[in-house]
């Protein structure tokens, strides 16, 4: 993005997960995405992660809905992986960035690839490790190393500088590598229907929100080219689920559920989904 950036006031969001806290989401004009203002330093950006309730840093299984959310990902751990090895023609040198515990790395494996992966939270790492998978805490650490695909499943909206990030992956993608980057849309439905309580604007954690022409020109302006958009189907009504959380007190699992699927018809005509993978292609 250039420094001179064409920015307006699209809407004030709470942190309901966490702090409680307001902030902005500005409108880039230019690139149609949002930004997340006042974005928090890195020195205080983890206490926003400091919550039991943070469902991608744990393997919990307290309530119905994080059972549901374990079986969903079960499911959706295999397309991922059968998309990636489709990809490459078989398996190859995977790295995972923002690795969580684990779970797609290990999946992976089992298909035959070769598995690296990052993640800075620490109780994540633990988590992972119990699985045998050791992951490194940035991309630094592969200083010689190249990759045939590199995922980032709904991280590329929590990277503090987005465009060293963007600079970083073409740094580690060998070749005509892949680079599969699977982030929410704020175009959606179901994100016009919760308006600031939609669940997927997750501030401050969320620093940017995008749309496909967002993704489409970043990457193309460091010569990643965008080959194909894919829908995310289950997460219109997991997000759908928080967001009822978060308008009303509790989770109302019919209304989300009918909110979650009328926003899938709807895309199927709009082709705007509640989240979408984004396969991308190093030229």
């Amino acid at each position: 993005m250039n420094k001179k950036q064409n920015l307006e006031i699209y809407m004030i969001c709470k942190d309901h997960s966490v702090s409680g806290e307001e902030f902005q989401l500005l409108y880039n004009v230019d690139y149609d995405m949002l930004i997340t203002s006042p974005k928090p330093n890195d020195d205080v950006l983890g206490k926003y992660y400091e919550s039991k309730d943070y469902i991608s840093h744990t393997d919990a299984k307290r309530s119905l809905f994080e059972k549901l959310y374990h079986v969903v990902k079960s499911y959706s751990l295999r397309k991922k992986v059968k998309l990636i090895s489709r990809l490459n023609n078989g398996p190859g040198e995977l790295l995972d960035i923002g690795a969580g515990t684990g779970d797609f790395l290990v999946e992976a494996k089992k298909w035959g690839w070769n598995i690296f992966g990052t993640e800075p939270n620490s109780q994540a790492k633990k988590l992972a490790e119990q699985k045998e998978i050791g992951l490194a805490s940035e991309t630094s650490n592969y200083q010689n190393q190249k990759f045939d695909v590199i995922t980032m499943w709904h991280v590329l909206e929590h990277v503090p500088n987005l465009q060293n990030q963007i600079i970083e992956l073409r740094r580690l993608l060998k070749p005509n590598g892949h680079l599969i980057i699977a982030v929410p849309n704020f175009k959606s439905y179901d994100a016009k229907y919760y308006n600031s309580f939609w669940a997927a604007y997750d501030v401050p954690r969320h620093l940017w929100h995008f749309s496909k022409k967002s993704i489409q020109k970043l990457f193309s302006e460091k010569d990643i080219k965008l080959e194909k958009t894919l829908p995310m189907k289950f997460d219109s009504f997991y997000v759908s689920l928080l967001s009822e959380k978060y308008k009303n007190g509790k989770m109302n699992f019919l209304k989300a559920f009918w909110v979650g699927l009328r926003s899938n018809l709807k895309a199927k005509h709009s082709k705007e989904f509640s989240s979408h993978i984004y396969v991308l292609k190093k030229q």
